[in-house]
């Protein structure tokens, strides 16, 4: 009886030794004496001491910081740039046994890829299609690190840093084109104002009495306000027309 129950606590402990938690966000890959057997899904596995070997991978989504990086534009300007990756493992199996460090691997890549990419395009094309070039590098690194089971689902320019002798010189041009604008918009506004100007006066004009009437509307409009001083220009020739009343009577 002591050897049967000795025997039972014996495979019990074995037992409780073997089991293994895998989380929800997480696959497991065995390895028995040496070789791939299996993904392990969540829940609680067995895994027997000495004859296997397990190792956890974490699938939900990583997002990689990739440092910055000097790179040269097809221009010949040198800027800074950095950018974000955004992937998840696709296959526990493959990130395992295709590539050593698949995290240190795909952030690696990337920085190769981004560097490359920044010198096929001109600082103008960088500046203005940051969305394309993230593209461009999302679709080199997912195909690359598809055989690593990585999938790349997205990949974003943080910031593009130029030379500061070359900010300078961007925020002239950008004061210079405001300036621009602002002289276009007001000489549109002029011709328009200029325009309308015109085509009243030619109303006022072919219309009979209606320039007096306008001018009585504008003497009123000025007499509402008791403020304003109004000086009316009489011609002299009423005025003599006046004094030769008064001698006749």
């Amino acid at each position: 009886m002591e050897t049967l129950f000795t025997g039972g606590v014996i495979v019990i402990g074995i037992l409780l030794a073997s089991i293994r938690q895998i989380n929800q966000y997480q696959r497991g890959i065995r390895f028995t004496l040496g070789k791939f057997t299996g993904i392990m899904e969540p829940g609680w596995r067995l895994v027997i001491p000495v004859f296997q070997s397990y190792q956890k991978v974490d699938i939900r989504t990583k997002a990689v910081d990739v440092p910055d990086q000097n790179a040269i534009t097809r221009d010949n300007v040198s800027v800074r740039v950095n950018a974000v990756i955004y992937y998840k493992v696709s296959d526990a199996s493959k990130a395992i046994i295709e590539v050593e460090n698949f995290q240190h691997a795909i952030s690696q890549y990337a920085q190769t890829t981004m560097r490359n990419i920044v010198g096929e395009v001109t600082l103008d094309e960088l500046l203005s299609g940051r969305d394309k070039i993230a593209d461009r590098i999302r679709e080199i690194v997912d195909i690359e690190t598809d055989n690593w089971g990585l999938k790349v689902q997205n990949v974003e320019l943080k910031d593009v840093s130029l030379p500061p002798e070359l900010e300078r010189t961007i925020g002239k041009q950008a004061e210079a084109e405001r300036e621009k604008r602002a002289v276009i918009i007001t000489s549109e506004g002029e011709l328009a104002a200029s325009e309308n100007m015109a085509k009243a006066a030619t109303m006022l004009a072919s219309a009979p009495g209606a320039l007096h009437l306008r001018t009585l509307q504008s003497i009123n409009d000025m007499s509402s306000d008791q403020s304003n001083t109004v000086v009316y220009m009489i011609p002299m020739e009423i005025l003599k027309a006046l004094e030769g009343f008064g001698k006749k009577e």
